[in-house]
This record gives structure tokens, C-alpha cells and sequence, in this order.
């Protein structure tokens, strides 16, 4: 399930779509989740489709096992199709590539490409002169989607064993070094709390297996991803034994499998309209014999 715009608060439609769900962790590391709003499930439940495409009365049926009204669920839809987020054509609607692209974008961050890892350390220092507020902030969220650790104030740290190349505000703000560290079982517990993600990585397995319905499992879903984005992906040599990092991701993509699939069941079984009268020509008929 992919949850757009809702993990680190930068939705550029901003909270407009009334009434939501919160889902609250604790972990200065993490993103917050924001409130659900009509756009937010618009986007996931079209993501569930290929081609990602709809009639809006599928969107406003979704919308509504959510708490949304259909109303609200047909602004933020208008408004999806002003800023280039969709596009409509005959009661229909379809997502631009961007946004596939970045769901695309955001399963590679939930399971980034590693190689062997050979001992160094990547450590990033914070170079850059007085920086204003939202610079500073910009860097903390780009140094945590880089899965680096931070050691103390403007130094962070970890195993260099990710394929990625570091780009953006991280790039023109911090030196790059490479080091090696004489006891890194100690310095990996010292950044990152091992023990805290492996206990709560369990308890989402645990969640995992046991959600029902539709709205409670978009929660989950959303708890998990949360969760990926901050596992550490360190090499095995520094995880403590049974970590469950793999096993989540395994549970996350097979929840996400059966989830899209009763998301789409749901999205397009339109309840029969009530006919007027119909419980009276019922008791007519009844009365009647036939």
C-alpha cells in the first residue's frame, strides 16, 4: 500500500479533506503519520490498479469507508487534477507517472540495494556555515531517509555497505569521509536502538496477522512502511541474532498483496441502490401470498 504524502508531512494539498485516522509512535527518528484525507486515499486505492484508473464513484465509495464525504472526496479529486496529480476524462481518473514513479521510489527506500560490506564506516560531517532553520531540518530528514546514524551534533555515521549515492541538501552541506572503527559491534549499538526497532518490528509482524477490515489494515500498512524507512540496514555481522528486518519486509509485501486486492473488491462492488417503496410492495405482496 503505498501512503502518499503522508509519512513526512509534505502534502501539497495540505490537510483539506476533512476528519481522519492518527496513528501515533514514539521515536524522535520518525516521520509523523499524518491524518488520512480524501487525497491521500485516492492515491493509494488507484496505486492498487493497472493502469492506476477509476470512476469517481469508486473513489467516493473507498473515500466513505474512511469517514470521508463524497463531496470532500470530489474537491480533493478537482484539486488533484489542478496540480497535475491525476488526470480526468470522462468520470474517470488516472494518475500521472510522477506519482507512480515516486511509489516506485518509495518501495526501492523500503528495501535499498546493499553489497558486501568490507569493514568502512561512511561518516558525514556538517560543513556548511550557519545554516537558517528549515536548512537544518531539510538535512536531518535527508540524512534519515540515508539510513545514517547520527554519533553527535553534526557528525553521522554508518556502515558503508548501501548503494546509493548521497545527493541534495546532504551533498552541499556535509564532507564525506570514509573510516574504520576498532569495535563496531559497540559503535552500531551506541547509534542505532537495535533492540527497540527488532521488539517493535514484532509487535507489526504480530499486527500484521491479526488485522481485519479494510481501514484498520490501511493503519497498519502505514505503521509498517514507517517502520521500514528507518530499519538501519546494517550488514548481518552487526545485527543481533533474529533480526527481523527481512521478515517484516517479507509480511509487508504479502499483507500489501492480499490488502490491494480487497481494496479493489471493495472499490467496485456498488451496493444495489434502495428501491422506493420497495419494503411496502414487500408486505403487498407478502399479504397477498405471492
Amino acid at each position: 500500500m503505498y501512503h502518499h504524502g503522508r509519512l513526512d508531512g509534505n502534502d501539497p494539498a495540505g490537510d483539506r479533506s476533512g476528519p481522519g485516522i492518527v496513528v501515533t509512535v514514539e521515536d524522535r527518528h520518525l516521520p509523523a503519520i499524518k491524518p488520512l484525507t480524501a487525497r491521500s486515499v485516492a492515491i493509494s486505492t488507484l496505486l492498487g490498479y493497472h493502469p492506476p484508473e477509476l470512476p469517481i464513484s469508486a473513489l467516493v465509495r473507498v473515500g466513505s469507508l474512511f469517514g470521508i464525504a463524497p463531496r470532500t472526496t470530489r474537491v480533493a479529486l478537482t484539486r488533484m487534477a489542478a496540480d497535475g496529480d491525476v488526470t480526468a476524462e470522462n468520470g474517470m481518473y488516472r494518475l500521472t507517472e510522477r506519482l507512480v514513479r515516486r511509489q516506485a521510489q518509495q518501495d526501492e527506500a523500503c528495501s535499498p540495494q546493499t553489497r558486501e560490506w568490507d569493514g568502512r564506516w561512511e561518516m558525514a560531517v556538517v560543513t556548511a556555515s550557519a545554516r537558517p532553520l528549515a536548512e537544518r531540518v531539510a538535512l536531518r530528514k535527508n540524512m534519515v531517509e540515508l539510513r545514517l546514524g547520527e554519533l553527535r551534533e553534526g557528525v553521522w555515521i554508518r556502515p558503508d555497505n548501501l548503494l546509493r549515492k548521497p545527493g541534495g541538501a546532504v551533498a552541499e552541506q556535509c564532507t564525506f569521509f570514509s573510516c574504520h572503527y576498532p569495535d563496531p559491534l559497540e559503535l552500531a549499538r551506541s547509534v542505532w536502538d537495535l533492540a527497540g526497532w527488532a521488539t517493535e518490528a514484532r509487535r507489526l509482524c504480530t499486527e500484521l496477522d491479526r488485522v481485519d477490515g479494510l481501514t484498520a489494515g490501511f493503519m497498519v500498512s502505514a505503521e509498517v512502511l514507517r517502520h521500514l524507512l528507518i530499519d538501519p540496514c546494517l550488514p548481518a555481522e552487526l545485527l543481533p541474532s533474529g533480526w527481523p528486518g527481512d521478515e517484516l519486509r517479507r509480511r509487508y509485501t504479502e499483507f500489501n498483496a492480499g490488502y490491494a486486492q480487497r481494496l479493489r473488491e471493495y472499490s467496485v462492488d456498488e451496493p444495489a441502490p434502495a428501491t422506493k417503496n420497495a419494503a411496502p410492495a414487500a408486505r403487498r405482496r407478502a399479504v397477498r401470498g405471492g
